[in-house]
């Protein structure tokens, strides 16, 4: 049985739900996954690798303590304390930038994200949709939608049957389909986020919205009730610090009213509010009805008694309070009728974990910074969802339609797309009295377009994963930028704006690295950073949160930024962007140079992980950063030419010429390139992002004549023999691509990293085999990864950076397989060759269309 059908295999029921699209990820309530995985920690470590890495264990343990114990703060990874795997989650609400609340496919409300970078895994057991029905005035059936049994809250009906109930998502909707046993009654609960791509106003908003189709199949009308309760709070010790109160709302206007209840959070950082509504109905004798407190719905369900208030007071210290929100509508014989319920949350006003700068999200240019807009958020969100949704499925219907497409994908593209939003995400306004200085620091006066483009669309910063608390982590966006690149595209320039004024600017404050226990200062100027920095600090102001090594020496931050740069441009067309960006780019190779260490046009690796890969050693010429440096090289080249640089042109020109005919020579063994140069017992590892580089220059357009940089035999060569040995000689083939495997078919075993899958690598592999012709092994190779992550682990909604074959997993919900959109990048830019016969230039507008006609229909397409 295929994966994708055992997570419905034990649905009983037969309801089919309100409109529910046939592609996304579905799961029936009562499905149990056998294969429960553990996170890798510090006790997983080797004993050989304790012993080589025992000074770093000592210094990281020393650090650790400092931070946890003396500073209270969290560690940007803490090895001590990886999250475990919880089967549970589902599609996340909210926009980008305000924080996120995350449903899982339960029905529980069980991850937070309010304060910037900071999760909170609780699940609220009192955070529950209820379905009454009443027929004839009287009470026959009252039900919590959860399937769970808690110790708490007795006298609530829990323990509806899962059998009858399946969860579907597709982001950024989920659709959960429940059918009542006896009754003849079938609801479908739509769960709506405003994630609509090249929009850059709604797509802010920290709302959710939840639309109840209410089938009734019986021959007698039936009144139908849906409440949901929310208590004050995430779960946490604060909910009862005392002093949080709730209090009802109404707000009418155009012709609509939106009825609910305040929550307010007086936290002494951070302080919010969460809003629950609903929109009153035209029809129907029973309107919404609120409760500041949800005890007072248990105290009349029986009862018609409607819109009772009570005013909120202020919590005690060890009390916690909820409220509730109940709409109501009769549902005429053999009839359909719709309630619309929402969510919003108002966290205006921040502060990092330093407090020393107050920021305004960016939803505040719209809904104003004095956090008081959940009642105005909760009535645009009613009021406008639908017109989201028409955005959304117009967005959508291409790809979902394309008969070339597997349906597997259809899900893996849209629902990996969550991270954008969920990824500890920022979008903050600049501050009214800021200046262009304030943002490109006192040596990147070159920017001339910088302020202009923060003013207007804001900062953007993600994290490296939910686990990694680093913000905009440059080697791993690399590959995750395509997301931006492709449907955000102002959110991806403004953040490239960013990384190139760190770029042009210093902090010279020393620091101890931890890999090697030298000092050295925590930003060169003319380098790439690693990140943005620490939520906990102040991202911005301090960058390179990250401390492991020093990574003004990685070989790939530098080339990544070039390589960016240009696909940016090849997508936008936005020349003011590149003409600001050509000097950064010139002086992030001009640091790079000095790492060409015998001058013959290729940088070398220095005998650490310097690189992505940061526990994976390369010496000399190395396939993966050779690559990188080769690619970018060309887009030098490519930027000069556009410009009219002359002088930069000729200077490339002979690097890259030199530098090609090294790469050959020192690396390409006739069969791939070999992992590095050092001939050492694992130099000939197949590495799965050998082609790291000619990704990349395909993406960018750049794959012909002049622009050719690697010999197209030798790529295909590569990523077959990457597709025999990394990918169907890893769990059968099921499993996607391992990083690295020997010629003999064993796996690397020279480092943790080696003989791990990374997802986001797996879907650049895949896009690169599309790129070159090899579609069906691009598509099998991803199916493998997407699989096993989303239907036989359970890591729906956190897709993690590694796993193993067996047992072990590392670092849940993280940026990098965001990548998968550089698939949908090589399909319709190669059923645009193949339509037209070249290569085009496609401007960001119509990067959302599939154009997959020209692709082989014999692509596995088993979902």
């Amino acid at each position: 049985m295929a994966d994708s059908a055992k997570l419905m295999e034990r649905f009983e029921g037969t309801a089919r739900g309100h409109q529910v699209p046939s592609s996304g990820w579905r799961i029936c309530l009562a499905h149990e996954f056998a294969e429960k995985r553990k996170p890798y920690q510090a006790s997983d470590v080797s004993a050989s690798d304790v012993v080589k890495h025992l000074g770093l264990g000592i210094r990281y343990l020393r650090w650790w303590y400092r931070k946890t114990h003396v500073e209270k703060k969290c560690p940007v990874i803490d090895l001590f304390n990886p999250l475990p795997l919880r089967q549970i989650y589902g599609c996340p609400l909210g926009g980008f930038g305000g924080g996120t609340i995350t449903r899982g496919w339960r029905g529980e409300f069980c991850r937070w994200q309010l304060n910037p970078g900071v999760y909170h895994h609780k699940t609220v057991v009192a955070d529950q949709f209820t379905v009454c029905l009443r027929r004839k005035g009287q009470t026959v059936y009252q039900q919590v939608l959860s399937v769970e049994r808690p110790n708490v809250l007795q006298g609530w009906n829990w323990g509806y049957c899962g059998h009858y109930a399946f969860y579907h998502a597709l982001y950024p909707r989920a659709w959960t389909v429940y059918q009542l046993p006896g009754q003849d009654v079938g609801l479908t609960c739509r769960q709506v986020s405003p994630i609509i791509p090249h929009d850059y106003q709604d797509t802010s908003l920290p709302v959710g919205v939840f639309v109840w189709e209410l089938e009734n199949g019986s021959d007698e009308a039936v009144d139908v009730s849906i409440m949901l309760t929310l208590r004050n709070g995430t779960g946490t010790k604060e909910d009862k610090s005392g002093g949080h109160w709730n209090e009802p709302f109404s707000l009418e206007k155009e012709g609509a009213r939106v009825s609910g209840v305040l929550l307010h959070h007086c936290s002494p950082v951070n302080p919010y509010t969460l809003a629950i509504s609903a929109r009153e109905q035209v029809e129907g004798p029973i309107p919404s009805r609120v409760f500041p407190t949800s005890q007072q719905y248990w105290k009349e369900r029986d009862q018609d008694k409607a819109n009772v208030i009570v005013p909120g007071s202020l919590t005690e210290k060890g009390e916690v309070t909820a409220a509730a929100v109940c709409a109501t509508c009769t549902v005429p014989p053999r009839g359909h009728r719709t309630l619309e319920l929402g969510m919003a949350w108002d966290m205006p006003r921040i502060h990092f974990g330093s407090k020393e700068k107050l920021h305004l999200r960016r939803y505040t240019r719209y809904f104003g910074s004095a956090g008081d807009a959940c009642p105005a958020l909760s009535h645009y969100a009613l009021t406008h969802y639908e017109q989201w949704e028409e955005k959304i499925e117009s967005w959508q219907r291409p790809i979902l339609e394309s008969s070339h497409l597997p349906p597997w994908y259809k899900s893996a593209l849209f629902n990996e797309l969550y991270f954008v939003a969920d990824g500890g995400t920022l979008w903050l306004e600049l501050p009214p009295e800021a200046c262009a200085e304030d943002v490109q620091g006192p040596a990147g006066t070159g920017l001339s377009q910088i302020f202009p483009v923060l003013r207007e669309y804001g900062r953007f910063a993600y994290l490296e994963g939910q686990e990694y608390r680093m913000y905009n982590t440059y080697d791993v966006h690399f590959y995750a930028s395509f997301a931006l690149a492709m449907l955000w595209p102002k959110l991806e320039i403004s953040l490239q704006y960013d990384i190139a004024a760190a770029v042009l600017n210093e902090d010279t404050q020393p620091r101890l690295y931890l890999m090697n226990g030298q000092m050295a200062q925590v930003k060169l100027k003319n380098v790439v950073p690693h990140d943005i920095g620490d939520p906990e600090d102040e991202p911005w102001q301090r960058v390179n949160a990250y401390l492991i090594h020093d990574t003004a020496g990685w070989k790939d931050l530098n080339l990544k930024f070039v390589l960016q740069v240009y696909r940016d441009y090849y997508l936008t067309q936005d020349t003011a962007y590149l003409q600001d960006m050509w000097p950064v780019c010139q002086a992030v190779m001009d640091s790079e140079l000095k790492f060409d260490t015998d001058d013959d046009g290729l940088i070398e690796n220095s005998g650490f992980a310097d690189q992505t890969y940061d526990a994976w050693v390369a010496t000399g010429a190395s396939a993966y950063c050779g690559s990188l440096w080769l690619a970018a090289v060309c887009v030098m080249c490519k930027v000069a030419g556009i410009v009219g640089d002359s002088e930069v042109l000729q200077k490339y020109s002979a690097i890259r010429r030199k530098g090609s005919e090294a790469f050959e020579r020192l690396l390409w063994n006739g069969k791939y390139y070999n992992y590095d140069s050092s001939g050492g017992p694992f130099s000939s590892t197949v590495m799965s992002d050998q082609c790291a580089g000619q990704w990349f220059l395909r993406a960018s357009g750049l794959d012909q004549g002049e622009f050719q940089v690697f010999p197209r035999s030798h790529v295909v060569s590569a990523l077959k023999t990457i597709f025999e040995l990394n990918v169907m000689g890893f769990g059968n083939g099921t499993m996607g691509a391992v990083n690295g495997m020997r010629p003999d078919g064993s796996l690397d075993t020279s480092s943790v990293q080696s003989s791990e899958a990374w997802v986001g690598v797996v879907y650049a592999l895949a896009a690169t085999m599309i790129q070159e012709g090899l579609v069906q092994e691009g598509f099998h190779t991803a199916e493998g990864c997407y699989r096993t992550v989303w239907e036989r682990l359970g890591m729906a909604f956190q897709t993690p950076e590694a796993y193993c074959q067996r047992k072990l997993f590392r670092s849940l919900a993280y940026m990098r397989p965001l990548s998968i959109w550089s698939m949908q990048l090589a399909l319709e830019s190669r059923a645009a060759w193949l339509t037209n016969g070249h290569g085009l230039s496609v401007s960001s507008e119509r990067r959302s269309l599939p154009a997959l006609q020209a692709a082989p229909a014999s692509s596995r397409g088993a979902g």
